[in-house]
């Protein structure tokens, strides 16, 4: 047998191998779903009432916004843990801009979606310039910003908007909610993006091998910046629809939200280690965890439990990943 024969079909092993791993994934993903809306249906009388379904939909859609980034980033071989405490920073920046600065709601909105791309930014010089890893600088600017929020705000909640603003939040498109509309435009966003451009396809090249995608020509700190611009992008516009929603700017909000959104992107069958996974996936993460949340609320798990169960199941998807992806230790 040639060199060539034999290269040739350990590349095509390698191929059914990740194809038999993606589909495991997608059947998974899709149990998990299907299993949770039998329990929580046999479970709560009121589960499967309209009104409830829309809550749940409206309640993940800044989950959802939020987890399109964080999955570009993920694919790329990153992660973002700063996307709760932006979370925060928006709900204050953007609050005090029309309440105590007296800005119009439009250029306010557009000075704070400004702010969060400069965060992305900042976290993406300190993982391309001074090389520290994405764990560790995300994890230093979630402090700062946390912190910033606390500062910023002296700890009080900010209101008093204009009636237009809440528009955003609360406001409906005929009988669908408007931040649920806005969750589905960015994830076909997301999805073109990722399936039907090169951005996409030297996204999932940097993930899976990044001094091969290098060599090919592509400006990788180039795209380290687009992509942790965009992830802090879509948190804020994930910000300004919760504080849209809420009506009052408060400091605590995002407490565990980074949490959330791995969980989501992770358990939607994106590989933690980057260069695997679909957009559509994590749209059923995401829609697992909103099941989820509101399932254990109707039954009247406490919120305390509640963040057990979610870090289990944090757990569980990564432990899933490792034994479908074979590269534990470097398997």
């Amino acid at each position: 047998m040639t060199t060539k024969n034999k290269h040739s079909k350990i590349n095509l092993k390698k191929l059914n191998l990740s194809i038999t791993a993606s589909s495991l994934r997608s059947y998974a993903i899709s149990l998990v779903f299907l299993l949770l809306l039998l329990v929580f249906s046999l479970t709560s009388s009121t589960f499967f009432r309209a009104e409830n379904l829309f809550n749940v939909t409206r309640q993940v859609a800044m989950l959802g916004i939020s987890a399109v980034g964080m999955t570009f980033v993920i694919l790329a071989g990153g992660i973002d843990l700063s996307v709760g405490s932006l979370l925060s920073l928006v709900s204050v920046v953007c609050a005090k801009l029309m309440v105590e600065v007296g800005l119009n709601p439009g250029m306010a909105v557009f000075l704070t979606l400004l702010m969060s791309c400069g965060v992305g930014a900042l976290n993406a010089y300190f993982i391309n310039e001074i090389n520290v890893p994405p764990l560790i600088t995300t994890l230093g600017t979630m402090t700062i910003l946390r912190g910033a929020s606390y500062v910023l705000s002296t700890g009080r909640h900010i209101w008093g908007f204009p009636d237009q603003f809440r528009i955003i939040g609360q406001g409906y498109l005929g009988p669908i909610p408007i931040p649920v509309i806005l969750m589905g435009l960015i994830f076909l966003f997301g999805w073109v993006f990722l399936s039907r451009t090169p951005f996409g396809r030297w996204t999932y090249g940097i993930g899976n091998n990044e001094e091969a995608t290098r060599l090919s020509g592509i400006n990788i700190k180039k795209m380290k910046y687009l992509l942790y611009i965009l992830s802090s992008l879509l948190t804020g516009i994930a910000g300004i629809v919760l504080l849209s929603r809420m009506s009052s700017g408060q400091p605590k909000v995002g407490t565990g939200y980074e949490l959330e959104v791995v969980t989501a992107v992770v358990l939607g069958g994106v590989s933690i280690f980057g260069g695997q996974g679909k957009l559509l996936g994590v749209l059923f993460g995401v829609l697992i965890i909103g099941v989820l949340e509101n399932g254990m609320i109707l039954v009247n798990i406490s919120d305390y439990y509640q963040q057990i169960i979610l870090g289990f199941v944090l757990l569980a998807a990564v432990g899933f990943d490792n034994k479908v992806s074979g590269r534990l230790k470097g398997n």
